[in-house]
């Protein structure tokens, strides 16, 4: 049996250095050179919960360790304290100095992730990621970039979080986007959510917005019409604010215009069905394509002279017309109703009849014959 007085020098709180000579799944026998094994006890080997010693240590390691108790000829040592008082020195130059660095997930508690930084360290849920994680078994073992947000040494508190170095992240590439961002550049961009008043678009890390104008070249009553969220497009920048950081995109100003190629879709002679779209003293605007509009002149609307063409159209309605001209080059197309009528006896036009016989082969007598007989 060893003598008390072999080691009556060592007392609590020294702080001692030996080699481990034997590991058990309990315990660490290290040999400190007092002709006795210091003893660390599985709870003093680390700051985060451990099954077994030999996850931590091997024999042949020197360890630096502080001697917790010196009783009934044991001495009891902890390498847990060492790493602390080292941990809690580095953990508040990291807290002061606002540093990001990588730390090993150790655990998956109740709330949260436990990670070793030479402490235990806290993860609230809410600080794991940007994003809602309703399952978090896949993070143990995993390595995350992480910065203190909170210390509190009494309390042995230590709150870390990895969504601060996402946001960060984000902002300082959100800042490099739209530095990099000037109107009239075409991107592609992911759909992120639809409202009432357009879509936001992801170009990069930075959402712009897509007005519901600015969604097509027809009339959109709502977003969900024409994209959906997760949707990969291409748009316009129509300009960038960069104190308020926001992004005005376009759509419709990379999708093909309504005009082009019309002569492929639509052709002098064809008759179709169009809807009314505005009134105007000199005619009626017909949309006979989705964007495409064509004018039916007043004197086109109908057989019989009308004042206003609200005598006989009103905004909205469906009629038939026929296609008279169609100029792509400068966007025209002229349309008439009239020449769908059949013509009437008050309005029937006689011009075409005239006593020139060498143009039409009648004259006037053959349309009123022998009723000028009973005047002779």
């Amino acid at each position: 049996m060893t003598d008390f007085a072999d080691f009556a020098e060592i007392k609590q709180g020294d702080v001692v250095t030996g080699t481990v000579v034997k590991v058990e799944d309990k315990q660490v026998l290290v040999d400190i050179s007092y002709k006795t094994e210091g003893i660390v006890p599985l709870n003093e080997l680390s700051n985060v919960q451990v099954e077994n010693a030999h996850e931590l240590v091997k024999e042949g390691d020197s360890l630096t360790l502080k001697v917790k108790k010196v009783a009934d000829e044991e001495v009891i040592l902890s390498k847990k304290a060492m790493d602390a008082e080292k941990a809690w020195e580095d953990i508040e130059e990291k807290y002061n100095n606002n540093v990001i660095f990588d730390t090993t997930i150790k655990e998956i508690v109740k709330g949260g992730l436990v990670a070793d930084v030479g402490l235990r360290g806290f993860i609230p849920a809410s600080m794991v990621e940007t994003r809602f994680i309703d399952d978090f078994s896949e993070y143990k073992g995993k390595t995350l970039a992480v910065k203190v947000i909170e210390i509190d040494r009494e309390k042995n508190r230590i709150i870390l979080s990895h969504r601060a170095v996402i946001e960060a992240e984000n902002e300082k590439k959100k800042g490099q986007v739209l530095q990099s961002l000037e109107a009239g550049q075409v991107i592609e961009g992911t759909v992120q959510r639809l409202t009432n008043f357009g879509a936001f678009v992801d170009i990069g890390g930075v959402d712009g917005l897509v007005h519901i104008s600015q969604l097509a070249h027809e009339h959109v009553e709502k977003a969900s019409d024409v994209v959906t969220e997760g949707d990969k497009i291409k748009v316009e920048i129509l300009s960038v604010d960069l104190d308020n950081e926001r992004i005005s995109l376009s759509r419709k100003a990379v999708l093909p215009g309504p005009w082009e190629h019309i002569s492929n879709k639509i052709n002098k002679g064809d008759i179709v069905e169009g809807t009314v779209k505005r009134l105007a003293d000199f005619g009626a605007f017909v949309e006979v394509l989705p964007g495409v509009e064509g004018l039916v002149h007043i004197s086109e609307i109908a057989n019989r002279h009308i004042s206003k063409p609200s005598e006989v159209l009103t905004n909205g309605q469906k009629v038939e017309v026929k296609v008279l001209d169609v100029n792509e080059a400068e966007g025209r197309i002229s349309l008439s109703i009239k020449e769908l009528e059949e013509p009437t006896a008050d309005n029937q036009d006689y011009s075409d009849y005239e006593s020139d016989s060498d143009h039409s082969g009648f004259s006037i007598g053959d349309f009123i014959g022998d009723k000028l007989d009973k005047y002779k």
